[in-house]
């Protein structure tokens, strides 16, 4: 695909995992055991947050460092949101990417300083909580073996530019270290090397690392993002950098 038939396939994709979550907030007092402290109310509020601050970036072309936290969110003081606040959220959002050109310079944390940046990154923000959602309510995740591809490459893409990540992979002192995480159902290998101050690199393809890590990709996915445990794949190699890694590359 072009970046352009990328950039609003993300759009479509988006609105089915926003259709998909809504569908799961029936009871929203249901805690959520991968986000710790949340129930499906504080989920759901987070996402909503994070739609309307895409929402703000994108229509206002803001060029300067905006948090979510700072955008207006339609909500009264102390109060979460709701489906239908979270459906409205999320279709504006889709308008407003719809009607943007990808190509339009605005901030984001990531190293891309374009509009096509932003459907990519919240498109994996819903299918990361979406996954959150049916794991609190006792169900399996199921992500489709090319979206999860895309999420490892989005995911990876970006870990360099989150500097709250780099600052805690700095503090491993694991330098050179690697880590190669191996597709079991779908074309897909990846390896990450550790560089120095907590920046990393990574490559696609076959190769051997300190420790590899064999499984579904849908679960690879969810693993780097602390929603599945090292002990529920194949593990070849120095599990111990795996399980110290992990949790500090987390975002």
């Amino acid at each position: 695909m072009t970046d352009f038939q990328d950039y609003h396939s993300r759009i479509a994709q988006i609105e089915t995992e926003a259709a998909r979550l809504a569908a799961l907030a029936g009871d929203l007092s249901v805690p959520v055991p991968t986000c710790p402290g949340w129930t499906l109310a504080e989920l759901i509020t987070h996402v909503g947050r994070t739609h309307r601050w895409t929402t703000h970036m994108l229509r206002n072309r803001v060029q300067e460092r905006v948090w979510s936290r700072q955008v207006p969110d339609g909500l009264a003081e102390g109060r979460s949101g709701d489906v239908a606040w979270l459906a409205a959220g999320a279709a504006e959002m889709a308008e407003v990417l719809r009607a943007t050109d990808p190509s339009m310079q605005v901030w984001t944390w990531g190293p891309d300083r374009r509009a096509a940046w932003w459907p990519r990154r919240m498109l994996f923000e819903l299918v990361v909580h979406r996954a959150d959602a049916e794991l609190a309510l006792g169900a399996g995740p199921e992500i489709p073996a090319e979206t999860a591809i895309d999420g490892v490459e989005e995911f990876l893409h970006n870990l360099p530019s989150a500097v709250w990540v780099t600052r805690s992979l700095a503090e491993l002192g694991a330098e050179g270290a690697t880590i190669h995480l191996h597709a079991t159902d779908a074309d897909g290998e990846w390896t990450i090397t550790q560089g120095p101050a907590g920046r990393i690199e990574w490559a696609r393809g076959h190769a051997k690392g300190d420790v590899a890590v064999r499984g579904p990709v849908s679960d690879l996915l969810l693993l780097l993002y602390g929603r599945r445990s090292p002990d529920t794949f194949a593990v070849f190699g120095d599990r111990a950098l795996l399980e110290r890694w992990l949790p500090a590359a987390a975002f």
